[in-house]
């Protein structure tokens, strides 16, 4: 996980501010991969890369119940953090 995975876990923890518009919006889970939970159960966080012109593809994903999850691929395979 890179350092800046980091950053955007403890944004996620301290509430913000986030550096995207499109953070702490609705995961929908459409690919599947995580474990199905009800919609709005999951919120997405940008993870930045560095020299990016954009979002990028890497982000976290946080759950209510506090799990995240970090994907460097836009959402095709997920890492579970552990901290």
């Amino acid at each position: 996980m890179p350092p800046e995975a980091r950053t955007t876990l403890q944004l996620i923890e301290s509430g913000g501010p986030f550096p995207y518009s499109k953070d702490g919006t609705v995961f929908h889970n459409y690919e599947g991969v995580l474990p199905e939970k009800p919609d709005g159960y999951y919120r997405e966080y940008t993870v930045v890369t560095p020299g990016a012109s954009d979002r990028g593809a890497r982000r976290v994903v946080a759950g209510s119940n506090g799990e995240r999850y970090y994907t460097d691929d836009h959402y095709n395979t997920f890492q579970l953090i552990v901290e």
